[in-house]
């Protein structure tokens, strides 16, 4: 087998775990859904301080920072499923046989990424049944979701390569929660970083989260600015790519020490 087509198998494997539980896509949107509905009405009127010149309502400001927050906060646990298949000895047997070491990586991320498309149209419905009006219609969303696929492919990767080094559970989670609140709060995902302190607002541009959110509110608008979409995404990709070749590289060291 090809290593497209052991990637092939290996998401179909995920995504057959997700089909046995769908009660966990449902579990996943709690948070946001929360989100959604208590930051769209508490902070609604926050449209109308000075310096805020988003379009739209603030729901349609919030929307893009609830989607890439969730790809964020969902990929990162990734790696408890290769906890899960170590644990259990899959991840040797997998090794020792012919099989691509990008594939046990590509499948995994690709299974997280049907999840956020998924958790991602829940989330479009719901906020356009309370009023969220996306002005460049489906295409627009659908590019919002494949820009937080990378979000997703990204730090998937990462929690895998972590997981491979360090194999503990409790490492994997401290450091997942570590990273997720200072990336989410280094970002325009509530506010405009006009609104925040100049230290904020340098670290944000450093912080692909920021990328994310900023690329994907973008493109909801009717007439979007490819050339400050782009070259957002264009980093997005180069860091999605780096950090699954970070996580195939990890399998060297699991199969030194195993």
């Amino acid at each position: 087998m090809t290593a497209i087509a052991q990637s092939y198998f290996m998401t179909q494997r995920h995504a057959r775990q997700l089909l046995r539980q769908p009660w966990f896509v449902a579990m996943t949107l709690i948070q946001p859904v929360i989100w959604l509905l208590l930051f769209g009405s508490l902070f609604r009127s926050v449209t109308d301080i000075p310096g805020f010149d988003a379009p739209g309502t603030y729901l349609d400001y919030l929307v893009p920072g609830i989607i890439v927050m969730t790809a964020l906060m969902a990929s990162g646990w990734s790696g408890m499923g290769v906890i899960e298949d170590i644990d259990r000895g899959l991840l040797d047997r997998f090794l020792a046989g012919p099989t691509h070491r990008s594939s046990l990586i590509v499948g995994r991320i690709g299974y997280e990424g049907i999840a956020l498309v998924i958790q991602g149209l829940i989330m479009g419905g719901l906020a356009w049944l309370l009023g969220a009006e996306f002005a460049s219609g489906p295409a627009g969303y659908a590019m919002l979701l494949a820009i937080a696929v990378l979000v997703a492919f990204t730090f998937a990767s990462l929690s895998c390569a972590m997981a491979l080094t360090l194999r503990q559970r409790e490492s994997v989670i401290g450091i997942n929660t570590m990273l997720t609140l200072p990336l989410t709060f280094l970002s325009a995902a509530f506010l405009p970083l006009a609104l925040a302190p100049d230290w904020i607002e340098t670290a944000a541009t450093y912080n692909p989260i920021n990328w994310a959110i900023q690329a994907g509110r973008e493109v909801l608008v009717a007439s979007p600015d490819w050339s400050f979409v782009l070259p957002r995404v264009g980093g997005l990709v180069v860091v999605a790519l780096v950090s699954v070749a970070l996580a195939t590289l990890a399998f060297r060291s699991y199969q030194r020490s195993a």
